[in-house]
């Protein structure tokens, strides 16, 4: 996967070692998915877990998305998805 990462133009610009930090992020990205759809997200479906269940599952959640924000982070290449305060802003239009 590096190789063939390292290969592309728009990886390579960046240096050496982005392919590598790229198919780091990729793989743990996968990983991090995978352990919310296919462990967290049926949990968090079952009406039987609450209390403090629930808040412990809600707070590995949340640890596992910020894994992933942190790999979306990492690449340069990846960087131009990092959202801006304006991207998050509401407009309302005026009429």
């Amino acid at each position: 996967m590096i190789e063939r990462l390292g290969s592309a133009p728009v990886i390579a610009r960046y240096g050496q070692a982005e392919a590598a930090t790229l198919a780091h992020a990729f793989s743990d990205i996968e990983t991090s998915l995978r352990k919310f759809l296919h462990e967290q997200l049926p949990k968090l479906a079952d009406p039987s877990l609450q209390g403090e269940g629930l808040e412990d599952l809600l707070l590995e959640v949340r640890e596992e998305f910020r894994h992933i924000l942190y790999h979306l982070h990492d690449p340069e290449f990846l960087r131009v998805l990092e959202p801006t305060h304006e991207w998050l802003t509401v407009r309302v239009e005026q009429g």
